[in-house]
């Protein structure tokens, strides 16, 4: 008895870390017109794939991460916990679950792999084009239930919509508005690129430790993140501000490459979904906070944009004890009702 319990729990615990491999297309060509021989994507799934007599494939999501992120941030307790375990709205046992690193980031090729600054100039459509790849070549998937994605990933949920809108059933972008990045969004972001490429050790990207500038690039992106109320109630003092920052910006210089954060800030400069919205046919329930410090609500931006999705929801989530400004898209706590929601409306497959 005892050794079917420690199976079951183990099993359960392979199950919640999911299945991870890297997937390789040949002669990848980007939409700046560069190339690689090889672009590899790397990923963790959890689920199994389920198909219909046609032989289409119904149960499977795709979840895109945040700019500097991975897809095993979604692994975590605050969104796993929330969304993936037994009986909970994307149940593994019920749902084929992809989550993939985008091209610059985790597993998946980048600049810091060896090419430096000789790395492709990718954009978003060009790390859409690579998901959808891994999907029906490398997965043997050809049909979407949902695309989510939280910030970048959220943005890249838009792209999914007009550029393969019969591939997908639903669409939940989470913390993004559907146009051009611009004012102080744009702004932090030119700054975020200069502070590395402005930076005299940068040396064209051929740096042998990270320039200096890679530090002030690395606060911008936390205040990009932040929300007054969270930042208050972890550092109330003078002191305990000093030290949350310096501490926050250290911890970030040892894990992260100046090359590969300009690149994924680069990324977002094509980005404009905004004259491509009557092609998303599919059902969106987009979801932004009141506290976004990169996406305002007083713009009123995406009310008017997402009016011109053919059917689409637009919440705005209040600020509360329970947001975390531009984070809140990684709190499932805070606005899985919506989601539960959005999935009774799909059709039945």
């Amino acid at each position: 008895m005892r050794s079917i319990v420690l199976l079951f729990a183990f099993t359960t615990a392979v199950a919640a870390q999911g299945v991870q491999g890297d997937f390789t297309t040949k002669n990848f060509k980007f939409v700046s017109g560069e190339s690689l021989p090889e672009l590899r994507i790397h990923y963790t799934t959890l689920g199994t794939p389920r198909k219909d007599a046609q032989g289409t494939v119904r149960n499977a999501m795709i979840i895109g991460h945040g700019t500097g992120g991975t897809g095993r941030a979604f692994l975590s307790r605050n969104w796993s916990g929330e969304l993936f375990g037994p009986g909970k709205l994307l149940d593994t046992a019920r749902y084929y679950i992809v989550l993939p690193d985008g091209i610059g980031h985790g597993g998946s090729s980048k600049p810091s792999n060896g090419l430096h600054a000789k790395f492709p100039h990718y954009d978003y459509d060009d790390m859409v084009k690579a998901e959808y790849l891994l999907l029906t070549e490398g997965l043997k998937v050809n049909h979407l239930r949902l695309v989510m994605g939280t910030s970048m990933g959220c943005m890249h949920a838009w792209v999914w919509g007009y550029t393969y809108p019969r591939f997908v059933d639903g669409l939940v972008p989470l913390a993004c508005v559907p146009t051009q990045i611009a004012g102080r969004n744009r702004m932090i972001r030119t700054m975020i690129m200069d502070d590395i490429t402005d930076s005299p050790d940068y040396n064209g990207g051929e740096y042998t430790a990270q320039p200096h500038g890679l530090r002030a690039a690395i606060g911008q992106l936390y205040i990009m993140s932040s929300a007054p109320l969270v930042q208050h109630k972890s550092a109330p003092t003078r002191d305990q501000a000093d030290t949350v920052i310096r501490s926050y910006i250290n911890a970030a210089m040892k894990t992260t490459d100046a090359n590969d954060m300009l690149y994924y800030f680069n990324a977002s400069r094509n980005y404009d979904p905004s004259s491509h919205l009557a092609q998303i046919t599919a059902p969106a329930l987009a979801i932004n906070s009141a506290d976004d410090f990169v996406n305002p609500p007083e713009l009123g931006i995406a009310e008017k944009l997402i009016a011109q999705v053919k059917n689409a929801k637009f919440v705005m989530i209040p600020i509360s004890d329970q947001t975390r400004g531009h984070g809140t898209h990684s709190l499932p706590a805070v606005w899985g009702g919506y989601l539960k929601d959005f999935l009774a409306t799909l059709p039945e497959r």
